[in-house]
């Protein structure tokens, strides 16, 4: 073991641990925490005259314009619930284009002009903020000096409560938009999205008869992987602290070969954790539904149930910020890079999307027999349509110099866009292809050979874990989303995409039953003609295999292997015809995306570069030039007493601090030049091409001196004592 005084001061802190119990699920039922800082139905029923809260609900509800008369007896509500819980301030809470959550906070207090202060909150400071825009991303929509933005009430979402130490401050859910109207967010997108893909859906189901239909919403159910290691190991990581990941760092004896981590049994300490996370979210109204050991050492996930969309993406939201701060409470760090660690796996987020409402139900429910629910095949061949026409676009939007650490792994989904359909769905649209489809493939039971135990009902189709957009039984599942990253985006895509698809399957019944043919031969020559012309998406089998790479170039499908290479897919010119067509981003808005895209690329890239100098300069050469003195010393002796030293070991460290200079050297020489390129697309792929790969080469030169070196001598935690000591 260690005995590096900073390092053992660490292990000895994380050893010695012992965890205070915060939340007695004894005492306090989760159904009686759910939703208690959350501005509920209910309350608002409670609280609101009768009209009023009728009017609020028709707001909700058919996405209506909300009265201003409405709005102030909301706002006197709301305020006086706050004051009630302790509130002392408003956020309006926004999400900015850097993927993260913002806020702005304002007292509730103000003058009374009696030498005294009131209490006020009215219906224009509840539906409208102003907030300065400069500082915060806008991928040229706005100059520097042109600071002004604004943020606006989501009514969809509701409000709540963000407790702390010392008060709670009454949080409004918002969207944030520049002075000319354009979105400087990802909630915005999401709302016009929603909006889109509603219309486009009645359409379809009006032509199948139904007269009553409901707002048609899209769920979604983000599951969330993350790292947990103790704090006194991040804090004695320069490269954790700063760039979210480890930049170094030999691979330990023991990895997760074993497969002894996934859904092992959760640690004391981190299922405490756990347990007051879930406390947490439960009462910011986040329905929680999993937790469980991942593959790898000290990698978890959470899960919620699903949910309205919008609602889900602020939740998500919600969701990271909680895991966070509750780390700290318990001496632990929470990382959300997705590539925190080389050589284990990484962490994602798996989007479940499907769409539905409160009358027809799941849209994406196939039935028993799917060759027969027209309407289920249309919105799914809709899907398929849109996932095989934007797949760049899809890939795209989760591109981040971090994912790109773990798209294309044995890991993760690869980076080219596939749709998994199971042998049932498969089958089905292989019928359809030759024009019509008249089977399904019966499910069966699975005999256990035990009478004690059940017969199980098998599902019609496995799963597989290598495809990045696999359907699942009544939903789709993006599995392709980093952890770190937020939903909105990869959201406002699926919603805009498929509500494009939609557009054109309705334009084309609407035609052919106006032309006199039946609806079920429309539909046929529809489905038929979907099935042919996008059939190449659909691939049941092994993502990673070498084979499908081939098939895939063949079939003509996009890899797309960078952000650098995936980013240009903002813009490309069906993107820009379908966002706009479904009035969800304009050209101008899908360019500052892909600017803002790449400057996060390079800026994050730009960062690690900077750690690795410094770590090298200050603490790695620094180490290995010790021990290189020590074992000089060491030999001068043995030959002093007239003995024959053994200088192998001598030579290897020589050898290895010289190449490491060399690669430093290369990599010095590299900075500066990004100045001279004549955009942020070759700015980028320099950094890609360039520098990325020389960043690996000092990675490789450091991890083989760790393995050389004595071990009280290494200056930063090991991995083994990151991953394995909890």
């Amino acid at each position: 073991m260690s005995v590096s005084p900073a390092r053992l001061s660490a292990i000895s802190a994380a050893n010695n641990y012992r965890v205070t119990a915060t939340v007695a699920f004894n005492e306090s039922h989760t159904a009686e925490l759910f939703g208690r800082n959350v501005f509920t139905d209910e309350l608002m029923q409670a609280r609101l005259p009768k009209a009023i809260y009728k009017s609020l609900r028709k707001t909700i509800e058919t996405v209506s314009k909300l009265e201003p008369a409405t709005a102030d007896a909301v706002a006197t509500a709301i305020k006086d619930w706050a004051l009630e819980r302790g509130a002392t301030h408003y956020a309006h809470v926004f999400q900015p284009l850097t993927g993260l959550t913002a806020e702005k906070h304002d007292s509730f207090l103000e003058p009374d002009g009696k030498d005294g202060a009131i209490a006020e909150f009215s219906g224009k400071q509840l539906i409208l903020g102003e907030s300065d825009a400069s500082a915060l991303p806008s991928g040229g929509i706005r100059a520097t000096f042109e600071a002004r933005g604004y943020t606006a009430w989501d009514v969809t979402s509701p409000c709540y409560l963000l407790e702390n130490p010392n008060g709670a401050t009454l949080c409004i859910p918002t969207v944030f938009v520049s002075w000319t109207g354009e979105s400087l967010d990802l909630k915005t997108p999401i709302l016009r999205s929603a909006e889109a893909l509603d219309e486009q859906a009645r359409r379809i189901l009006k032509l199948f008869g139904h007269t009553d239909v409901p707002l048609v919403t899209p769920t979604a159910g983000p599951e969330q992987e993350y790292f947990l290691i103790d704090r006194n190991f991040f804090l004695a990581r320069p490269d954790l602290m700063t760039a979210g990941r480890t930049l170094f760092g030999a691979r330990p004896p023991k990895g997760q070969e074993f497969a002894d981590q996934y859904y092992g049994v959760i640690p004391e300490r981190v299922l405490a954790y756990m347990h007051e996370c879930e406390a947490e979210l439960y009462k910011l109204g986040v329905p929680i539904k999993t937790r469980h050991n991942e593959v790898a050492p000290s990698q978890y996930e959470i899960a919620p149930v699903y949910e309205n969309a919008n609602v889900a993406a602020d939740h998500q939201q919600l969701t990271m910020i909680v895991l966070k701060r509750v780390a700290r409470k318990y001496g632990f760090e929470c990382i959300l890079h997705e590539k925190p660690f080389s050589g284990v796996n990484g962490s994602g987020k798996h989007l479940n999307w499907s769409l539905g409402n409160s009358v027809q139900g799941n849209l994406l429910d196939p039935g028993a027999t799917p060759h027969e629910n027209m309407q289920f095949l249309v919105f799914c061949a809709a899907i398929i349509r849109a996932v095989h026409r934007h797949g760049g676009l899809l890939r795209a939007l989760v591109g981040s110099a971090s994912n790109d650490q773990r798209l294309g792994a044995n890991e993760a989904p690869p980076a080219i866009i596939s749709i998994f359909l199971g042998a049932q769905l498969s089958d089905v649209f292989e019928q359809l292809k030759k024009g019509r489809a008249c089977s399904s493939k019966k499910a069966g039971t699975i005999q256990l050979g035990v009478d004690s135990l059940p017969v199980l009902q098998r599902d019609t189709g496995d799963r597989n874990r290598t495809s990045p957009f696999a359907f699942t039984g009544n939903k789709f599942e993006f599995r392709a989303v980093g952890s770190n990253q937020s939903i909105g985006a990869p959201l406002a895509a699926l919603n805009t995409i498929v509500a494009g698809s939609l557009n054109r399957i309705a334009d084309q019944l609407e035609k052919g039953v106006a032309d006199g043919k039946k609806l079920e031969d429309a539909v046929s020559e529809v489905l038929t003609q979907i099935a042919r012309e996008n059939g190449a998406v659909i691939f049941n089998g092994n993502g990673y295999s070498p084979e499908w790479h081939r098939e895939a170039e063949r079939l003509g499908l996009l890899n797309l292997k960078t952000t650098p290479d995936a980013a240009v897919w903002m813009v490309a010119p069906d993107t820009v015809e379908c966002f706009e067509r479904m009035k969800v981003l304009t050209k101008r808005e899908l360019e500052s995306r892909r600017e803002i895209a790449l400057e996060q690329y390079c800026k994050a890239l730009n960062v690690e570069t900077r750690i690795v100098i410094e770590m090298v300069s200050t603490k790695y050469i620094p180490t290995a030039i010790r021990y290189q003195t020590e074992l000089a010393r060491n030999i001068n002796e043995i030959k002093a007493v007239g003995a024959v030293p053994d200088t192998r070991l001598f030579e290897r460290v020589s050898t290895l601090i010289a190449g490491l200079q060399n690669e430093l050297d290369k990599l010095t020489g590299m900075r500066g030049k990004q100045a001279t390129l004549p955009d942020l697309l070759a700015e980028a792929r320099h950094y890609c091409h360039e520098v990325l790969p020389q960043l690996n080469a000092i990675r490789q030169a450091v991890d083989a001196l760790e393995t050389v070196c004595p071990d009280d001598t290494w200056p930063v935690p090991t991995y083994e004592e990151m991953l394995f000591i909890k």
